[in-house]
């Protein structure tokens, strides 16, 4: 019984983690801590697009087309589709579309981090100011190669731009991972941002050039994001936010669909976890503030699995009768303060606030599910094989400005 007292004592602690980051953030921006001031560039930056697509030709033109629209000088930006081990008409699409396309035949290695390490080599990154990865399944808005360009300069430097979800009015499903990215994008990035603390990378990362050559792609586990994330923040890389430049990304739409990806993301997270944090708690490049927001952002589970792991250890701690057990159970749902706040402050935002409320309905039956998902995802810890995530065509939901 102590054991499991102990135990449940540290899967709190490192639940209210990200709530102490963020009461240090307030703490910085209190004292004085103010966004890093972005000069206007002399020239626009010039940008590689990055496209890693396996089989996409369902969305690959919706992508290029949004690319090829932008509103950026035409010589300041390449695109560049890497049609990775595909069966299906990728390539030729991508030419058709007026971007340059790599061809990669390797079936032994699949995947996008093994796509983007074999592409860099054979591109000239080092002419381009930064490179832009893109997922095909994702579309940008016009102006979001000129909000990065507000970054300027980009050499040495991670962007991260915001993203949202392009079929938001799908279903209760969608209409919640919409929210929850307004979560992550509109309150927790603003505030690491006004911090001064780097903010994880995703999908339409920018990546300088000079980063890249001082830190070669080396992230090849099932969540390459996260590890990128680890190691540059250890390294002292500064990760910037830029919440003007939009990027919009394809939902799932059903549990099924989804089951995969999210099993992928927490496997990979996990395991990025146990392989970096020593590499974070040691490294001399960052201060303790960034150590502590490092560490909680990669030990975070998502709003629902922290839910249901608050609600189903609060249970066990009850019907165990454990010393010190209300004190647990009173930490772990303390725990849930700060994602509740950031949902509601999130909803208050939202362009149809009432049916995103009405799509919450959903979310006991999507808790239950992605407890199974974290449990499923336990077995795919370590060297696993990548799954792509089964795609759909686009419908009429879609937000405008995504080029589609």
């Amino acid at each position: 019984m102590v054991a499991l007292s102990v135990f449940l004592g540290l899967v709190a602690a490192v639940l209210l983690l990200p709530t102490l980051s963020d009461l240090s953030s307030l703490v910085r921006i209190a004292l004085g801590r103010r966004p890093r001031v972005r000069p206007p560039p002399a020239q626009p930056p010039k940008i590689l697009f990055l496209v890693p697509a396996h089989d996409e030709e369902l969305l690959i033109e919706s992508c290029l087309r949004s690319l090829s629209t932008l509103d950026y000088p035409r010589a300041r930006y390449d695109v560049t589709v890497i049609a990775d081990n595909c069966t299906d008409g990728t390539a030729t699409l991508a030419r058709a579309a007026g971007a340059q396309c790599l061809e990669r035949d390797d079936p032994t290695h699949p995947g996008k981090p093994r796509a983007i390490a074999w592409a860099l080599p054979r591109l000239a990154a080092h002419e381009y100011d930064g490179v832009v990865i893109i997922d095909a399944d994702a579309t940008v808005d016009a102006g979001f190669a000129r909000a990065l360009a507000t970054a300027s300069p980009l050499r040495d430097k991670v962007l991260q731009p915001y993203n949202d979800v392009h079929n938001r009015g799908d279903n209760a499903l969608t209409r919640m991972a919409a929210v929850f990215a307004a979560v992550t994008y509109r309150i927790s990035f603003r505030l690491k941002r006004r911090a001064g603390l780097n903010v994880p990378v995703s999908a339409g990362m920018c990546i300088g050039a000079g980063v890249l050559a001082a830190h070669p792609w080396n992230a090849f586990s099932l969540s390459e994001d996260w590890e990128l994330y680890a190691w540059l923040t250890a390294a002292g890389v500064p990760i910037d936010y830029v919440e003007p430049a939009h990027l919009y990304a394809q939902e799932a739409r059903s549990l099924r669909q989804s089951a995969s990806q999210r099993q992928r993301w927490t496997a990979g997270k996990l395991a990025v976890l146990r392989t970096t944090y020593p590499t974070l708690v040691r490294s001399r490049r960052i201060g303790v503030g960034q150590k502590l927001d490092a560490l909680a952002e990669l030990s975070a589970p998502g709003p629902a699995v922290h839910l249901g792991v608050v609600a189903v250890l609060s249970m066990l701690a009850w019907l165990q009768h454990l010393s010190g057990g209300p004190i647990v159970s009173l930490a772990l749902w303390a725990s849930l303060l700060r994602p509740v706040v950031h949902t509601l402050l999130a909803l208050g935002s939202d362009p149809e606030p009432w049916r995103a409320l009405g799509a919450f309905a959903f979310l006991p039956i999507y808790t239950v599910w992605r407890l199974g998902t974290l449990v499923a995802s336990l077995r795919m810890i370590g060297d696993k094989p990548w799954v792509r995530t089964e795609r759909h065509a686009p419908t009429s939901s879609a937000n405008g400005g995504s080029g589609i």
